[in-house]
Formats: structure tokens, sequence, C-alpha cells
């Protein structure tokens, strides 16, 4: 079995650790750095790049990068490329496979396990489509976790004395807040709340928005409808938000923008602080809500709270920071890195998970920590009237088992369906459906005879799974959960191919790479040989020499046609031709030259 990994799949950066010796580490990328951003792009030649490499190319790719495709998880939503659409599922399951890879080559050994965490907020499709993902990145997911869980684990690691907690996690597309409370040895949700479509990504919506507006007051020249222009001015916009954390006011230039009548155009504008914090105000005060709502159903007050932990990194906006403490009368703790904490709290609840399945001994304090986390949503059925009819209410402890018996609404029915829904409202239709499911076979009777159980069973990564039994037979069946927008397990393996294929394609395609770089290499030694020795050379030889660069030289600027690949036994063909041509020239290169 191989090391058991965190991951924290965030809509803008993702982050491993792992637990070695008795801490939680956070594993570096390819590109030396402790985030990826979770970007991927598709390059014209048939690449795919993920994390720094794809958002470097962005500004020249933008209709081929995707990002922020977390916000999209559970949905209908597709990236197309060359005709060929991409679920969210597959997407993130390219930047899961590179944090697996990254892992992999930071540890020295397989990685096959791994905890990876949602927004609390997330449903049971959005939570079925992270675990998905998960699969097709060919990762065993042991547990889906709740972020705002996760780092309170991280911070209940080294803070065990028992007190009450509002963990405020404003990532980069989602907002979610959790009072948890820390005892002796256990860490239990107390209510969760959110928003899955607020984050650091509206407040560069907005400042890119506003950059936007002033170049075209001061040019009169609109680029929102150039991708390519509108990209820098975003990044420019990204890296202004990151200057008004630390700073009161920042400078944008960004110059040859566009092509104006009289020439170039370029964008200089200055930003403060307290324009940034005015055009994102009706954001921050969006928090409100869920802050107040999480407080009410923990049934406590600010008051009572011993800590009020800051996770994501949108936290660092200053406005961010003052809100909460004006909100909860605490001053925020910084004892947590905002980027870094929830990969490691997976990382101790996946060393946790894998030792018990090991069934070795306790290793670290995070393995005597029991974690009790609850639903996010509450769950109910449609009945007569278009009511939504509550069985499971929000933020109970999980895992969690409910069975409600229901009946026919009219005579002789032999089916039923039964609608099911996740949302707080009291009508059917306000709440998001999450499956219907039809028992068939029911004994025939008037209306009202029947007696239906339906048990709705939440495990632990909070994912639902439903059994019906009709209680007057005592048959049982089991009932299939459909819904448009998940993967069904076809697809899933279908996605597990492709992404299979394309890892050995990639790998094909480095291996072809460093080939043509050796065949390059071999020019230009043979190249530097002949002009070193060439007066030492037979005139067949020198001709052979550079017949066989010719040759390869020809071969490595050929361009593929579509669909096909590079011919590289050809390459080592003319390879080796080349260096048995060339040998002698090469060997008398560093030799004494005539004249000397």
């Amino acid at each position: 079995m191989g090391a058991t990994i965190g991951i924290d799949l965030g809509t803008t950066n993702s982050c491993a650790a792992v637990v070695e010796g008795d801490r939680p580490g956070i594993i570096t990328s390819a590109e030396g750095e402790r985030t990826t951003p979770s970007v991927v792009a598709f390059t014209k030649d048939g690449q795919r790049l993920v994390g720094t490499p794809a958002v470097r190319q962005t500004a020249m790719n933008p209709n081929r990068t995707f990002t922020s495709v977390k916000r999209h998880m559970g949905s209908k939503w597709r990236a197309s490329v060359d005709g060929k659409d991409f679920t969210p599922q597959q997407i993130s399951a390219m930047i899961l496979r590179k944090l697996r890879t990254d892992a992999e080559s930071y540890l020295g050994q397989p990685v096959t396990d791994a905890v990876i965490t949602v927004p609390a907020y997330f449903n049971d499709m959005q939570r079925q489509a992270t675990k998905d993902a998960g699969k097709i990145a060919g990762l065993n997911v042991l547990r889906i976790i709740n972020e705002p869980t996760s780092a309170a684990l991280a911070y209940g690691l080294d803070n065990g004395d028992p007190q009450k907690v509002m963990v405020y996690d404003l990532g980069g597309g989602t907002f979610d807040v959790s009072i948890i409370e820390i005892g002796f040895g256990v860490i239990e949700v107390l209510a969760t709340a959110g928003d899955n479509h607020l984050g650091g990504d509206d407040f560069d919506d907005r400042l890119t928005d506003h950059l936007i507006g002033e170049f075209k007051r001061t040019t009169g020249t609109d680029i929102s409808r150039d991708p390519m222009a509108t990209q820098r001015v975003r990044e420019a916009a990204v890296a202004a938000k990151k200057d008004l954390s630390a700073m009161t006011s920042t400078q944008v230039n960004l110059p040859f923008l566009a092509q104006g009548t009289s020439g170039p155009q370029h964008l200089e504008c200055t930003v403060t602080r307290a324009q940034f914090d005015q055009m994102t105000k009706d954001l921050v005060e969006r928090t409100t809500g869920p802050v107040m709502q999480a407080l009410n159903d923990a049934g406590i007050a600010a008051s009572e709270l011993g800590q009020v932990l800051l996770v994501g990194g949108s936290t660092r906006i200053p406005a961010v920071q003052q809100h909460v403490r004006e909100l909860t009368g605490k001053q925020p703790s910084s004892s947590i890195n905002p980027d870094e904490c929830v990969a490691q709290g997976a990382a101790i609840q996946g060393n946790t998970l894998s030792n018990a399945a090991k069934g070795g001994a306790l290793a670290t304090r995070g393995q005597e920590i029991l974690l009790l986390d609850v639903t996010p949503l509450s769950l109910s059925i449609e009945t007569v009237g278009g009511v939504a009819t509550r069985i499971v209410e929000r933020n109970t402890t999980l895992p969690a088992n409910y069975s409600q018996v229901f009946t026919t609404a009219a005579a002789f029915q032999s089916s039923v369906e039964i609608h099911v829904l996740q949302g707080e409202r009291p009508m059917a239709a306000d709440n998001k459906t999450i499956g219907k499911f039809r028992l068939k076979g029911i004994k025939r009777a008037a209306a009202g005879v029947p007696k239906i159980e339906v048990t709705f069973d939440i495990d632990t990564n909070g994912i639902l799974t439903v059994s019906a039994k009709d209680l007057d037979t005592g048959k049982e069946q089991s009932i299939t959960i459909t819904d448009d927008d998940r993967m069904t397990d076809a697809e899933i393996q279908a996605a597990i191919r492709d992404a299979e294929q394309y890892a050995a394609e990639d790998a094909a395609r480095v291996g072809t790479m460093e080939l043509q770089h050796e065949a390059q290499r071999l020019i230009n030694v043979a190249n530097e040989a002949l002009a070193k020795a060439g007066k030492q050379l037979e005139k067949d030889e020198k001709r052979q020499i550079k017949a066989d660069i010719s040759d390869l030289s020809r071969t490595l600027s050929r361009k593929p046609k579509k669909g096909e690949s590079v011919d590289a036994n050809a390459i080592r063909t003319q390879m080796d031709r080349l260096e048995q041509s060339s040998a002698r020239a090469r060997s008398l290169m560093d030799g004494p030259q005539e004249g000397e």
C-alpha cells in the first residue's frame, strides 16, 4: 500500500499534504511551489498543462484554458476542446493527478489513498462529483471531509483545550462558516452554513471590471470582448488585489493593451484600498448571513467563541478581517496558514484512517481525535401539494440513518416516484433536486393502504444512498439515485481509461522531447567535429557525416500530420548512423589539430 495524502482541491489553488513522523507537512510541486494553481490548459499541439505551466500561457491561450472549475462540480457544465467535451470531474481529475504525481516524486513511493476536502456547503452531487474526480485520477478516496472541519483538525492538533471555534473560510470560489467544538479528543461540528458562489473570484471580477472601465474612459476603447486583453487585465487585477492587502494603494501598468487609431494604447491606473473596499463592500457583507445562521443553529452567541480561524486566501483582505472582528468581537487567529491548513487537516485524517485500516499503533495526537461532522443541508421528499417534507435536518451529525413510512396517493398504484430534495425551503420547487426514485412492484391496494419505508443513509463523506422496503410484503428493493448531472459508472470508467491513456501519451511525449533534444545535441557535436577535425578526414567520411546530419535535421524539423506522432524509431536509427559516421571526427575533435 502506498502513502496516504490529504488534498485541498481548491477553486483557485490546490494543496497536498502528508503526515511524516508525527507532523503534517506540505508536499511541494514539481515547480517547487507549496500550492498548485487549479488551472488546466489544452495546447494546440495536444498537450495538457496543469498548474503553473497552464497559468503562464493563459493570456495567449484563454479559450483553451480552464479555471475555477470547482464552481461547476455536480453540474451540466462542460469544457469543449477540439470537439471533445470534458466534465468538471475530468478537469478536476487532471489537477488531482498532478498532485498525486508530484506527491509520488516528493515521497519517492506510490500514492494510492487520499482524503479530499470540499466546501461544507457542497451538496450530495457535488460531493459525489469530487469523489468521482479522485477515482478518475487513480486515487482511492478514503474520505470526503469538509474544509472548515479539516482546518479545525489542523488547528486542534496543537490547541486541544476545550473551546468553541468559528472557522470562517473564504476561498477562491466558495464561502463556508462552521461552528466547531474542540474537546478532549473530540472535534464536533455544531453547525455549518455558507455560499457556494462567493469567493476570491468575485473580488477579482469587480477589480477587473473597474480596470476595463477605466481603460475605456481614458482611451475610448472597449476591450471587454477581447479575450487576450481581458486576461491580461484580470492577471493584473489579481496582483493588485494582493498588493492592496499590504499597501493602501497600488499602480497597474499594462503597456500595449490595445491598438487605437493613433497607435498603441496603455493602461495606467492607480487603485486605492478604499476604492477596492467600496467596490467589494457588498461581497464582504454577504458573509454576514451565513455567520449569523451558523451561530443561531449552534445555539451560541459570538461572545462564547474561544477563537475565530480565518481560512482561504481571500481572508487576507483587510476589509474581510475587519468585518469578522465586527461580527464576532474577536481578533481572528493567525496561528494557522490559511492556504495550507485545510490540506494539513486532510492529511491528519488520512493518516488516521490509513493506520486504522492497517490496525497499527497510533502515531500522532491527530489519530486520537474523534471527528464528528454534520450534513450541511436538510433532506426532504416532495409530498402532496408540492410540499418539501423534511426527513433529515441540516447540521445532523454524520453518519446518519433516518427512515420514514410513505404511502400511495392514488388507488391501485403499482409504483411510486419519490422526489428527493436538498435545501431549506418549504416548497419542493424551491429546493435542489438530487434524485428521483421509482419503486416498482407495490402491492395493488386502495390509496393510503400500502406502507413504503424509505431509508436515507448519509455516510461520513456526506454522500446519500437510499433504500426502500414495502412493509406489506416484506420485500426490500434497492433504489438507484438517477440524476443527469452525475457521471455513470460507465462514464467514470471511460474517463479513467482516458486519463491513463493521456498519462501514457504524456510520458511518451516527454520521452520524445528528450530524444529530440539528444538528437539535436548530437548534430551540434557532429558539426563542431567537422569544423575542428575536418582536415584530417577523408572526403567520403565528410560527405557521409554531412549527409547523416542533413537526414537527421530534416526528420527533426518535420511536423507530424494531425493524428500522427513523431517517428521516434526513425530518429533513433538516424542518430545511430550519425554516431557511427562521426565517431572518428568526434574522437579527433579534442586531439591536436593540424598546424599546432
